[in-house]
């Protein structure tokens, strides 16, 4: 049988909880009791476990995240992120995939409350009321990724959604491109699809190219959405010469549909897209794209709620962590 910490605390002849002070902060307990526990610590061959530490401070040592679509390929830099944050951190990952849906992203957060973790990071969604009110009834400390609320003051991590789609179609300008298309998410409770229209807007507006404005077509997250959209944009629009799509998946989908039209890509039709996801770099062509920093954009969400469970607060409450476009094959002058 394992030697538990009430084993140590017997032979150490202390009490358990001096037992957790030596594991936890040992510069609180005196050198001869010290001393003592550490000895019966190597006799005994004593590991705590996770259960024996949540019973001591009241604790899960676990964390809770939240994602729409765990087969986008976004979320995995994500979960990564994550997961060696929680390591660093002391604690375990919980991942639950939503699907967007009202009712059952409910049923999890009462699952994480069940289960006692510690906090929960809530990604790339819209912040409900009934989600805030649920989290706050079972008071669950919670931070916010890739997602911000303008309702309620919730701790977040993100990009500037605007400013980074501007840089991407400010560059296809910059190249000499006049004729611009953008593919876009297609649904009314997106949180990143309207900065990113907004980014769109601006720089066609700045550069007097407000002809463009029309040519918008919308697509659900995925390959095949994005490769309907691209035929919606063309037959409509056949002259654009350049595209900026919302996600690299859409990228892919939109080239995917010019490659069945033997039309080339840079050399007729330039292609930007979204994220920097690491295939990527692996496509033919190679994207050129926004790179988020998704991996560590999960880690400081960690952090954060590290932060906020152990503090009660945070110091920065909207985090806005730095984008860059990556210049590859499918884009060149015009």
């Amino acid at each position: 049988m394992k030697p538990t910490i009430r084993d140590v605390a017997k032979m150490a002849e202390v009490s358990i909880s001096t037992v957790s002070r030596v594991m936890n902060s040992p510069e609180s307990v005196i050198e001869s009791k010290r001393a003592r526990v550490l000895e019966a610590i190597e006799k005994l061959q004593y590991q705590p476990n996770s259960f024996a530490r949540g019973l001591i401070y009241k604790k899960s040592f676990t964390l809770g995240l939240l994602i729409p679509d765990i087969e986008n390929f976004y979320y995995t830099g994500i979960i990564r992120g994550m997961q060696d944050a929680c390591i660093k951190l002391g604690y375990s990952l919980m991942i639950c995939n939503t699907d967007r849906d009202k009712n059952r992203l409910l049923a999890y957060i009462d699952a994480f409350h069940e289960k006692q973790v510690d906090g929960i990071v809530f990604a790339s969604d819209v912040m409900f009321p009934e989600y805030y009110e649920k989290l706050v009834r079972c008071k669950i400390p919670f931070v916010l990724l890739s997602t911000h609320s303008d309702e309620f003051e919730v701790p977040c991590v993100e990009i500037d959604d605007e400013e980074a789609a501007y840089d991407a179609v400010k560059f296809l300008i910059d190249l000499g491109h006049r004729d611009i298309g953008m593919i876009g998410f297609n649904h009314e409770n997106s949180i990143s699809g309207p900065p990113r229209y907004q980014g769109f807007i601006r720089a066609l507006e700045e550069a007097g190219l407000e002809h463009n404005r029309e040519k918008i077509r919308y697509a659900t997250h995925r390959f095949e959405h994005a490769y309907h959209a691209a035929h919606e944009l063309f037959t409509d629009y056949p002259d654009t010469t350049a595209v900026f799509c919302v996600a690299d998946e859409f990228a892919m989908g939109v080239i995917s549909y010019l490659k069945d039209r033997n039309i080339l890509v840079p050399g007729q039709v330039s292609v930007v897209g979204f994220d920097n996801l690491r295939i990527a770099n692996m496509f033919i062509p190679k994207l050129t794209t926004i790179a988020q920093p998704m991996y560590e954009m999960g880690c400081r969400a960690a952090e954060k709620l590290h932060e906020l469970v152990t503090t009660g607060s945070v110091e920065v409450l909207r985090e806005k962590m730095e984008h860059k476009l990556i210049v590859r094959e499918s884009s060149r002058q015009r």
